[in-house]
């Protein structure tokens, strides 16, 4: 097994141009088959309310929720570097707030890191993050939790304006003391930008190649969450079907006495078959 990657290793990653590639996890097995394949970084999303638990977005997603999934993804991949997302109102009331339930991520769930959405406008709490010791992720483009605030899921920074003003954010979440920065549904030329002018790591779900390396939603590559695919994923698989007719041929085999056969069962010991039926008759 490699050895767990650290902050500095993903440092020295960016600046010798050697891609990282993670994905998200949320349960003990997708982690342990994401860390058998050599996965460089796990995150486990506050996506997890929609691919997981079935709501409409991230929003009703709960600390202790979160906390749940880590926990399970730590138990799976003990050796990758595992990163918490932080969900809505966990750090946006206060300093205090972001500084404690950030903390929490490590205490509780045994993570590296923890991830937050959101530019100029939660610098102090990226700082005060940074200040308690704890590595932050910061999170800028397409963020979910504001999804109402943006319009909807949509792509940013297609247009001067709003490219700007995500440059301005990514400049103030490096300054604040962020160690990594994600860029969501951003073009690719703002991209590149972004990246060579940042010393941190950056990181894209949507936004293109040049940068760092690439995250992608496990449920969306493997083709296990049906409900739609964003036009930046590229599906490697499509569990859902596998599952599915897996679930079919089971039923047809109960329906029509195919399963359980003889050999998918449990059998009286040899030496106490005639005690064994003598038992029986007592209760007939």
């Amino acid at each position: 097994m490699a050895k767990k990657k650290g902050r500095l290793d993903f440092i020295k990653m960016k600046k010798a141009g050697e891609q990282v590639a993670w994905v998200t996890a949320y349960d003990f097995p997708m982690a342990s088959f994401v860390e058998q394949a050599g996965m460089d970084m796990i995150l486990v999303g506050d996506s997890l309310g929609m691919v997981v638990l079935g709501y409409e977005g991230t929003i009703p997603v709960t600390m202790e929720e979160c906390i749940i999934h880590c926990k399970a993804v730590r138990r799976g991949a003990p050796n990758t570097f595992c990163i918490g997302d932080m969900p809505f109102m966990s750090y946006q009331v206060s300093d205090g707030d972001a500084v404690y339930n950030a903390g929490r991520f490590l205490k509780e769930a045994d993570m590296d890191a923890v991830k937050l959405e959101g530019g100029k406008r939660v610098i102090t709490k990226i700082k005060a993050i940074a200040d308690a010791g704890i590595l932050v992720m910061g999170h800028i483009g397409l963020t979910p939790q504001s999804s109402g605030v943006l319009g909807g899921f949509k792509a940013q920074g297609r247009d001067p304006e709003s490219a700007r003003a995500l440059i301005e954010d990514a400049f103030a979440i490096q300054e604040a003391g962020a160690w990594a920065l994600l860029l969501e549904a951003v073009p690719p030329e703002l991209t590149q930008f972004i990246t060579k002018k940042l010393d941190i790591p950056v990181y894209s779900i949507g936004a293109g190649g040049p940068c760092d390396g690439q995250l992608l939603i496990c449920g969306d590559m493997l083709g296990l969450f049906q409900a739609f695919t964003p036009k930046f994923v590229k599906t490697y698989a499509n569990v859902a079907e596998v599952e599915i007719n897996a679930f079919k041929e089971y039923i047809e085999d109960v329906k029509t006495g195919k399963f359980p056969t003889d050999d998918h069962c449990y059998h009286i010991l040899k030496d106490r078959e005639e005690e064994y039926y003598q038992m029986l008759k007592e209760y007939e």
